[in-house]
């Protein structure tokens, strides 16, 4: 019983390891070719057809799975930038410089996700950044830091979806991608209401590292 037991461990490791090696392949693969094939993904990553569909049914399917990781990675870096800042406006900032760090890695893969996973399917999965956001612009209201009268839920969609208009703007040859962090974070604070001198001292503290 315990020589089938750890065999079945094994095994499920061995497919776990399979499924992550496809996913990353998959990525690489999709972000120099939107248009790669499952074949074309199989073949990147050592394994037969067969293994890939094993693990994903349909190239609809992958590009979820992708982007089910994608979002896990946004809410992750989205609560380290903010962590242990206490000033509603460096937490924004911060937040939002993270938050680009990981979107500009992801952003040709969001365009394909439109596709197939839809924008409703992709704002689900960040429902907890976006929640994180309002309790974070909702203090900051409370305490006169935030100087905007839109209710806090309305804001953070706001900043949700300058986002995603600059992974297009990027996408679309209109903005550098190195610049956009800080279009990001900029934008995110002079939405919130904050002072367009103190806009310009956080934008020097967190791009410049400072604490």
């Amino acid at each position: 019983m315990t020589t089938g037991s750890s065999g079945n461990g094994a095994g499920s490791s061995r497919a776990d390891a399979n499924r992550r090696r496809i996913m990353d392949v998959a990525l690489m693969e999709l972000l120099r070719d939107p248009d790669a094939s499952m074949d074309q993904i199989a073949r990147a990553a050592g394994v037969v057809r067969r293994t890939v569909y094993g693990h994903f049914p349909s190239r609809e399917a992958l590009i979820a799975a992708l982007t089910d990781g994608a979002a896990e990675a946004v809410i992750a870096a989205h609560t380290a930038g903010r962590a242990g800042v206490d000033d509603p406006a460096e937490a924004l900032a911060r937040a939002m410089l993270a938050v680009w760090e990981i979107a500009d890695r992801y952003r040709l893969l969001v365009a394909m996700a439109q596709r197939s996973v839809t924008m409703e399917g992709i704002k689900q999965r960040l429902t907890p950044v976006r929640e994180d956001c309002v309790a974070l612009l909702r203090r900051g209201q409370q305490e006169g830091v935030f100087a905007s009268r839109v209710p806090a839920a309305a804001l953070a969609y706001v900043h949700e979806q300058s986002l995603f208009g600059l992974m297009e703007a990027v996408n679309e040859g209109l903005l550098p991608a190195e610049d956009a962090g800080r279009a990001a974070a900029e934008t995110a604070l002079r939405a919130a209401g904050v002072r367009e001198e103190r806009v310009g001292e956080l934008l020097g503290l967190v791009l410049g590292g400072g604490g």
